[in-house]
């Protein structure tokens, strides 16, 4: 028993040594840590620049784009089109290059249709051109017959006086038919042209009808190829196929309209944000942004504000809250820049130089006003301050304390 005793006693001295050791440890861990952030805690207060920015999110963008889409074919009524040939997405492609190609066959065939009609027609219209120029011909020479034959009886109605009252009858009513034979005649030229003036336009209108037709269809074989208005880079546009959504491919049957891919201009990039209606009025054209991409963290890029939409539009999130479609055009280009990718963009809505800043968290404003944790020798006392400035960073300080004072961050929980 005696030995069980002194064994206890000998491990549970064991034990409180361990735990002093333990303890001193700590508290000389947790001295330096408070000494640490102690001297951490305070600010001095200097002059220097205060900016406050407004943070908005959005999708950048290539200021310059052109979709290259199916073709609508005129004078046909949506038919599906089957691609034969189609560049690769990401390729970097030269105004002029051919971007996608479609099966041509059909659009041949119907312009080899269309231009043979067109030329017969043609021949139509010279045909009846010539018989109408012949049949013109015979009704002059019918007019000059019957002109003539009207002068001869004319003449020998003068003769009336000298001659039996029979002949002179005769020579009168050989007269009388002449002249009723050249009205005749002069009425029935004047139909006959008449109906031939009204079948040649006819033949114009349908010869008119017919070339639209044929620039039109030989325009459709012209749009089965598709070419690159610019300099650029191929965006290729999903579709549905079925229930899913993915890229066309070689081989695949489009209707016409559908999007196949979009030629962006990489060099000249910009940022479609929402800006909240609380902020909207901070913002304006012309101002300076810094952009960020979250692909690329480390990637910061200068920007302007382009311009801001005058109307505001609804939240998807929820109807009482609005914000307005800002652009925020950016400066050069880099690799990195690419459409459609998320972007948070910075823009400074206000820039003071030469005043006294410190940091926002220094800073306490509650219903008696602002008031800061000023150092005087080695404590903390309450010191009400005026505010001139204030963003999510930083505080302006216009009056209160002086250049050089010392003041407690995190001033809310500062004894």
């Amino acid at each position: 028993m005696g030995s069980c005793g002194v064994v206890r006693v000998v491990t549970v001295s064991a034990i409180v040594t361990a735990l002093s050791v333990v303890w001193d440890a700590c508290a000389a861990r947790s001295g330096s840590s408070s000494a640490a952030n102690g001297a951490a805690s305070t600010v001095t207060v200097a002059r220097g620049t205060f900016e406050r920015t407004v943070r908005v999110a959005g999708i950048t963008e290539a200021i310059r784009a052109a979709a290259a889409t199916a073709p609508r074919l005129a004078g046909q009524s949506s038919p599906t089109l089957v691609i034969t040939k189609l560049v690769k997405g990401g390729t970097r492609v030269k105004a002029g290059d051919v971007l996608v190609e479609f099966d041509p066959q059909d659009q041949i065939r119907a312009a080899f249709d269309r231009r043979t009609d067109f030329q017969d027609l043609e021949q139509q219209i010279r045909r009846v051109e010539a018989e109408q120029a012949a049949a013109y011909a015979g009704d002059e020479t019918a007019m000059t017959q019957a002109a003539n034959d009207v002068s001869r009886a004319e003449l020998e109605v003068r003769k009336n006086t000298v001659l039996p009252a029979i002949e002179a009858e005769k020579n009168t009513l050989a007269l009388e038919e002449a002249q009723a034979r050249e009205k005749e005649v002069r009425e029935a030229r004047m139909l006959r042209r008449q109906t031939a003036e009204a079948e040649l336009r006819r033949l114009h209108i349908r010869h008119e009808r017919s070339e639209r037709a044929m620039m039109h269809a030989e325009e459709n074989t012209r749009n089965m190829v598709v070419r690159a208005p610019f300099d650029g880079l191929v965006v290729m546009q999903p579709i549905f196929k079925g229930s899913a959504l993915t890229e066309v491919q070689e081989g695949d049957e489009v209707r016409a309209g559908v999007p196949i891919a979009q030629i962006v201009d990489p060099s000249a990039m910009q940022v479609r944000a929402r800006v909240s209606q609380v902020d909207a009025g901070l913002v304006a054209a012309g101002q300076p942004a810094r952009i960020s991409l979250d692909a690329y963290p480390g990637s910061n890029f200068a920007g302007m504000v382009k311009q801001i939409a005058p109307l505001a539009i609804t939240s998807s999130v929820t109807p009482a809250v609005r914000a307005f479609v800002t652009l925020v055009t950016v400066s050069g280009s880099d690799a990195t820049l690419m459409p459609d990718l998320s972007a948070a963009a910075d823009i400074l809505v206000e820039r003071r130089e030469n005043v006294l800043v410190i940091p926002r968290d220094a800073v306490i404003v509650d219903s008696s006003g602002a008031w800061v944790q000023l150092k005087q020798g080695g404590s903390f006392v309450r010191q009400s301050v005026t505010l001139g400035a204030l963003s999510d960073l930083q505080a302006v300080i216009a009056s209160g304390v002086p250049e050089g004072a010392v003041v407690a961050r995190r001033a809310a929980g500062v004894n």
